[in-house]
């Protein structure tokens, strides 16, 4: 409670403005077991230190080869492990990815995220991957990719195409990853994200919620997120959106408040990342996406599609905007 306490009083008075890398578990439990408002307080003071509170970055995800993964994911449809209705497609061409980013730029995105179904990119994949990192960029947009794991010259050779941010997401706590996936490690998933950083690209990194996990492991993948060398400066955090055929559907519902809790605990402990309120958001209340904003999230997938699975309409975006008063983040 001391330590709890000592944030606190460093988040009233400004005197937290040096980045923490040293965040335990313990921490971050106190954290999350804060009285609803004083939490929100304590995130919202420090979102306010770093950015416009009313100000929300748009990115747009688009899947550009989807499908007929190996590994074992148990809440991914795109496994080919699982009978999920989705059958695998092959990579989608420069100029059909082109298209899209255009589409996207001109609805408002700023940022451009392509994802494939890989378990990691073959050499001549990623040549045409980084033909589209690049054309991305020539159309004035950040670009993001994630393809699974990545070896370190991987990692260079997107950073050659320009490629501003890779993701890699832990999905959750090192104790509770092996009841989610088996065919690789906590180790790997790190190993990637250090490649990563050497090169330069930026990183994004978070996890999901509502898998099933205790409150201790969502504490755990925040102090890991959070004590890494450096802070990943986006944090995606998703709501576990449950898919028929994959080993997670009929999980028990994450009470919301719970989600709430853990990003503002993102906030609070990554101050300078931006916080992505990512998967889950079409089965999220307007309330509760409110809720969230005001916990710190200040990044937003928009699109009818994350992936393979369903996200809020534009229009449903434009009129909660609209009544919260936020405003597109500028590049």
């Amino acid at each position: 409670m001391e330590a709890v306490e000592a944030i606190g009083a460093d988040a009233r008075s400004g005197a937290a403005a040096a980045l923490r890398h040293d965040w335990s578990v313990a921490e971050v439990e106190a954290l999350l077991a804060l009285p609803f408002a004083e939490l929100m307080f304590r995130a919202q003071t420090v979102h306010r230190r770093h950015f416009d509170p009313n100000q929300v970055q748009m990115s747009t995800l688009l899947s550009i080869k989807t499908g007929g993964c190996p590994e074992d994911c148990a809440y991914c449809p795109q496994s080919a492990r699982y009978d999920t209705g989705l059958a695998a497609e092959k990579m989608m061409s420069l100029d059909e990815v082109l298209a899209e980013a255009r589409r996207a730029r001109d609805a408002g995105a700023t940022r451009y995220c392509m994802g494939a179904a890989w378990r990691s990119p073959k050499d001549r994949d990623l040549d045409a991957v980084a033909d589209m990192v690049e054309g991305v960029k020539a159309l004035g947009m950040e670009t993001c990719v994630t393809l699974g794991m990545l070896s370190a010259p991987q990692a260079e050779r997107l950073a050659d195409a320009g490629l501003d941010y890779y993701n890699h997401n832990l999905d959750t706590s090192e104790s509770f990853y092996g009841e989610i996936i088996t065919t690789r490690t906590y180790r790997d998933r790190l190993d990637t994200l250090g490649h990563v950083r050497d090169a330069g690209i930026n990183v994004c990194c978070g996890g999901i919620v509502g898998m099933g996990e205790s409150k201790r492991d969502r504490a755990d993948m925040i102090a890991t997120l959070a004590s890494l060398p450096s802070h990943p400066e986006s944090v995606p955090i998703n709501m576990l959106v449950q898919v028929e055929g994959t080993p997670l559907d009929g999980t028990d519902a994450l009470d919301p408040f719970e989600f709430v809790r853990t990003v503002a605990a993102a906030r609070i402990t990554m101050p300078r990342s931006m916080v992505r309120l990512s998967a889950g958001r079409e089965q999220m209340s307007d309330e509760m996406q409110a809720l969230a904003f005001l916990a710190g999230a200040n990044s937003v997938f928009v699109g009818p599609e994350l992936l393979t699975t369903p996200n809020p309409g534009r229009e449903r975006d434009t009129r909660l905007f609209t009544r919260l008063g936020i405003a597109p983040m500028p590049v």
